[in-house]
């Protein structure tokens, strides 16, 4: 009978929990020029016209001084791209092209060769070919307008050669450490004992509630091996916190599972007042010296619907919370103000988050 009525138990990969310190992607960025716009680049820009200025120059090519070359096929870009950890020179990344200026699509068009800084300001990778654009844009002769999703920015599948690794440091030192994404120490301790009872009593230790610290082997294959079996480790994950989510823009309001409300009468009503106005006219008799005057006529009604109280019973579960919901039936907006009289009335059994 126990084992009927108890709560489910999901196990959880260690690897969807967290992941190591220093295994992560790193950001890349540089400048570019896109070539080959149907007219519908940056026109003459002088950021843009400088670009060109410095990509012609590569080929010996001068523009003479006080030229405007009016760029109206070419645009200045932003290249954008993550690094991934390990990656080695010659293999290929996708990036993200977005235009700087006034261009007003970059569809067709073609990146010439632009390096990729890291943080340090180093040059990581190289980035070249054609855009691949999901937006389109249509100006017509009368100055409307259409838009189709966003035209002046696109990607390139494999665009950017990797020219330099990052260094993680992954070989050194004798211990590796595992960050879980959202604090939790139950989780962490769990991690820890899962990584004990499979390489050994003493391995791993729980530093706080986010981080366990692993005595690591020596080498690349060992330590890549022994990652390998911790991610693949499966943990119950602890349940998590209560909470209530709104977002006070949209309305939009999220309720987890672990959620409980305890006995509240909850009744919800508005007052509605409506004003009709209905002037009329009032014409003055013949050959009298009245004049024409506008009497005013005003129906004043006032409207509140008669909602019943509606009892929520103690330790109501998230299914239970959202028939009841339901049964009050009221928008998003009015929901909330009901989640905040029930927090500060010590019924809702969770943390209320307003972003």
């Amino acid at each position: 009978m126990a084992a009927l009525f108890s709560a489910p138990v999901y196990a959880e990969r260690v690897k969807d929990l967290g992941q190591f310190q220093g295994l992560r992607a790193n950001q890349l960025t540089g400048y570019g020029i896109v070539v080959g716009l149907a007219g519908t680049g940056d026109d003459s820009l002088i950021y843009a016209t400088q670009g060109v200025q410095g990509t012609v120059s590569r080929f010996g090519l001068t523009i003479p001084p006080g030229v405007n070359p009016a760029l109206k096929n070419a645009a200045a870009v932003l290249v954008t791209a993550e690094l991934p950890p390990f990656a080695k020179p010659g293999q290929r990344l996708d990036i993200t092209v977005s235009a700087m200026g006034k261009a007003k699509s970059l569809r067709g068009g073609t990146l010439v060769m632009a390096p990729l800084y890291g943080a340090d300001g180093r040059i990581y990778a190289m980035a070249q070919g054609n855009l691949v654009v999901g937006g389109l844009g249509v100006d017509a002769a009368d100055g409307s307008k259409l838009s189709i999703n966003i035209p002046s920015a696109g990607r390139i599948e494999g665009g950017a050669t990797v020219e330099r690794s990052v260094d993680t440091g992954f070989t050194a030192g004798e211990h590796l450490l595992f960050n879980l994404h959202q604090f939790d120490a139950t989780n962490a301790g769990r991690i820890a004992d899962a990584i004990d009872t499979t390489f050994g009593p003493g391995t791993a230790t729980v530093l706080d509630g986010a981080t366990v610290q692993i005595r690591a082997a020596q080498g690349g294959d060992a330590r890549t091996r022994m990652i390998a079996l911790i991610e693949a480790l499966n943990i119950n994950a602890a349940q998590p916190r209560a909470r209530v989510i709104v977002n006070a823009r949209t309305g939009t309001v999220v309720i987890n599972g672990a959620v409980r409300v305890g006995a509240a009468a909850v009744t919800h009503g508005k007052l509605t007042l409506k004003v009709d106005e209905a002037p009329a006219v009032v014409q003055p008799a013949p050959f009298s010296r009245g004049v024409t005057a506008v009497e005013q006529s005003s129906d004043i009604k006032v409207e509140e619907p008669a909602n019943p109280a509606f009892l929520i019973k103690g330790g109501a579960n998230l299914a239970e919370i959202v028939d009841a919901i339901n049964c009050i039936g009221v928008p998003p907006g009015d929901l909330v103000a009901i989640l905040e009289a029930l927090d500060q009335a010590g019924a809702l059994t969770a943390e209320l988050v307003i972003i």
